[in-house]
């Protein structure tokens, strides 16, 4: 049986992506045997700065980190604002740079189209192919998954969340004076958070863990979660041995 790792006084934070809510860590959680995990909700702000603000007032004093995609975002500004609230940093499908202005439009255009043609066919059509390795496009359970969390968040959420993305800010810097374990995990097939974008984050982060999945493309955490937990565990271990 595995051990239970103890993370009642060092509690494990789950920040997810873009209309994604606790489901999207499930699958994970239940191969990496913590005692204590927060999935917080990242519905209602409208910048990073305002998820990390109001994040940081709720939070316990100390605790692990782990963004994917979206909550990588806000992890990012998280340990720019409090890098002493952080034990330790795990980034999942991340992108660091700042986004580029003229996306900004097209966002919102496609938080319009969202709203025309319901969360569900918007999805289907333009982002799932995106989402997955090529390999898991005709995974019928894995799309209605995703399908089923963004339904759950709802177009508000999505128009919230757009927001995070158009202002995001790169921290790099941050990253790179932060004092504590790091890992940083991609997927090989990922268009949305590309490899490049992992290298930025890894090169940032000297003493950085770097894994990518061959396997797995922008969903990691719900593609390949076998893949996922080991490196997730060993880093969970090593950042509560590093606070004994």
């Amino acid at each position: 049986m595995m051990t239970t790792l103890n993370t009642r006084h060092l509690p494990l934070v789950l920040a997810g992506g873009t209309l994604c809510n606790r489901r999207l860590w499930q699958p994970t959680l239940d191969r990496l045997n913590v005692s204590a995990a927060i999935c917080p909700e990242l519905t209602a702000d409208t910048s990073a700065e305002d998820a990390s603000k109001r994040l940081l007032s709720e939070l316990p004093t100390r605790f692990l980190l782990a963004g994917f995609s979206l909550g990588a975002i806000v992890a990012l500004q998280m340990i720019a604002d409090a890098p002493e609230r952080i034990a330790g940093l795990a980034l999942l499908s991340v992108n660091p740079l700042a986004d580029l202005p003229e996306n900004a439009a097209l966002r919102r255009e496609a938080v319009s189209a969202a709203r025309q043609q319901g969360l569900t066919n918007w999805l289907s059509a333009s982002l799932w192919p995106k989402y997955v390795a090529p390999s898991r496009t005709h995974d019928r359970e894995l799309h209605d998954i995703i399908c089923q969390m963004a339904e759950a968040c709802g177009p508000e959420t999505l128009a919230t969340q757009t927001e995070i993305a158009i202002s995001r800010r790169d921290n790099r810097e941050a990253l790179a004076a932060l004092a504590c374990p790091i890992l940083i995990i991609n997927g090989l097939h990922d268009p949305i958070c590309t490899p490049h974008h992992h290298q930025l984050a890894a090169g940032s982060a000297s003493q950085a863990t770097s894994v990518t999945l061959p396997g797995a493309g922008h969903f990691t955490v719900l593609e390949a979660p076998d893949e996922v937990a080991p490196p997730l565990r060993q880093w969970i271990q090593e950042c509560l041995d590093a606070t004994e």
